[in-house]
């Protein structure tokens, strides 16, 4: 009897171009990253080649505006596209969703004048971005953030630190959420600032479990001068462009938690089909089968939630908290699934020799960025219940 094996995912694409698109993302997954992925992950080299390949293909800045050097695709494609790119490398597919977020302020919130002039490199390949909202005591609590931005004769001087830093020190560009009045979430505003400005520069990247050729640092500004033309949106609506901008973050980080956990249940499905135990390969064994069954649905559920998410947002209504739902959802999906696919391994599952534990490390930071998994249920329960009383 002839037996199944991991398979490309049946998608229900909107367009025969979208269509194409993922088959383009799909071969330049296993042609260019999945093979180079275990090696330089272990030697935490940052993949720069990669994101030229990514950009020169079309795939940086897909769902913007083809005016300005976008893609101009629904969410719905972008996502999918990142789940591709997740699966083969989770440091590419999460390094395209934050270069997305970064351009997401500017895409928005810009000017006419502002828009021209720098989002066709940016969008084009040619610019690799990160954003700098969270700080060394201000993480989930970002509106409490002290980087502080002071206006002096039509230019912007901008002083202190940001913390876990998704490309600081290789970005080409730093979108920065900065204090310039008082306290609170009214006294922020959103700069572009360039990465080669005097005064910018990026600690050691931390030392990481997973995504090692992700770098992920601190950048610290220090009397950074920025003209008042790289100020985007009005001063004071910074914090309300960043809370913008991680609602539709939080799909990226959910769609590429299905990658992360697809990949893993295609290296446990193989392994499962080849390998003999008792004169039997292992899948014949009911428990390991339930196993499957169990990672598979997981998998489906997430990735008809984030989609769900996406079309909302794609129709132009309200989708925070369904947001909220698809990235906590996801993301502990893939916690679940990436540790049973090392269980469906046994010892082989623990070691370096399989992609399995990259997958499980990996997943586990899904988890905490763009909002902890516990500021996402409280997310939803204001949803639906309201703010909390104060005491």
């Amino acid at each position: 009897m002839p037996r199944n094996g991991p398979q490309p995912v049946d998608r229900h694409l909107p367009t025969e171009e979208a269509r194409d698109l993922l088959a383009l993302t799909r071969e330049l997954a296993q042609r260019e990253i999945l093979p180079r992925a275990a090696e330089e992950e272990d030697s935490g080299h940052f993949p720069r080649d990669t994101f030229s390949l990514i950009g020169e293909a079309g795939l940086l800045g897909l769902p913007y505006a083809e005016e300005h050097g976008g893609g101009g695709q629904p969410y719905e494609v972008y996502l999918q596209v990142l789940e591709e790119l997740a699966a083969a490398r989770l440091t590419v597919g999460l390094g395209v969703s934050v270069h997305t977020l970064a351009c997401h302020a500017l895409a928005h919130f810009g000017t006419k004048e502002q828009r021209a002039e720098h989002l066709p490199a940016m969008l084009g390949g040619a610019l690799l971005g990160a954003y700098c909202l969270s700080e060394p005591a201000a993480g989930s609590d970002a509106a409490s953030l002290n980087t502080r931005a002071v206006l002096r004769d039509g230019s912007w001087t901008i002083d202190g630190t940001k913390a876990w830093i998704t490309h600081g020190g290789v970005a080409d560009f730093y979108t920065v959420l900065a204090r310039s009045g008082a306290e609170g979430p009214r006294g922020i505003t959103a700069f572009l600032v360039p990465a080669d400005s005097p005064g910018l520069t990026a600690a050691q990247p931390e030392r990481k479990m997973g995504m090692k050729g992700s770098p992920t640092a601190q950048v610290h500004f220090d009397g950074v001068s920025v003209p008042d033309s790289r100020r985007v949106g009005e001063e004071g609506q910074g914090f309300s462009i960043a809370l913008s901008a991680l609602d539709s973050g939080r799909l990226g980080i959910a769609a590429c938690a299905v990658g992360v956990a697809q990949g893993a249940l295609d290296e446990a499905l193989a392994y499962t089909l080849a390998r003999k135990q008792f004169g039997r390969p292992l899948v014949d064994f009911q428990g390991l089968r339930f196993m499957l069954a169990d990672m598979a649905t997981k998998i489906e559920a997430g990735r008809a939630l984030y989609l769900a998410a996406a079309r909302l947002r794609d129709a132009g209504r309200d989708f925070s908290r369904q947001a909220a739902m698809a990235k906590l959802f996801c993301t502990d999906a893939a916690m679940q699934v990436t540790t049973d696919a090392v269980q469906l391994l046994g010892g082989y599952g623990y070691t370096v020799d399989f992609p399995v534990e990259r997958y499980m490390r990996e997943a586990k930071v899904l988890q905490i960025v763009e909002g902890t998994n516990q500021i996402q249920r409280m997310v939803i329960a204001r949803h639906l219940a309201g703010p909390e009383s104060k005491p």
